[in-house]
């Protein structure tokens, strides 16, 4: 997929083009999982907790095509897999801040 192909399919507004690339409950937590640093596929799926290891592919698969995150397989036995955040995933942390800080605002409330 080239960048000009990913810019003909998003969307007209930003908030819906923001959506379309973390706008998933799992890519949301993936994201938050990554932000220390790289993990292996095992530690992070314990860490999100209750997802199944289909969706968590296809998950990371979809948001390595994004240009989100990078897998490095590494040529062992078993083989090893992780998962690194990019640039442009590490630049989404104020939002995720941002979600962090209107979260714990909110449970205040209640």
């Amino acid at each position: 997929m080239t960048t000009q192909t990913v810019k003909k399919e998003l969307p007209a507004c930003p908030v819906e083009t923001t959506l379309s690339l973390i706008g998933d409950k799992w890519k949301v937590l993936i994201l938050r999982d990554l932000l220390p640093g790289t993990k292996r596929f095992g530690e992070l799926k314990k860490s999100i907790g209750n997802v199944s290891q289909k969706v968590l592919t296809a998950q990371l698969r979809d948001m390595e095509n994004n240009g989100l995150l990078t897998r490095t397989v590494y040529a062992e036995v078993p083989p090893r897999v992780e998962y690194s955040l990019t640039d442009l995933g590490r630049s989404l942390k104020p939002i995720l801040d941002a979600m962090w800080n209107w979260g714990e605002e909110y449970k205040k409330t209640l």
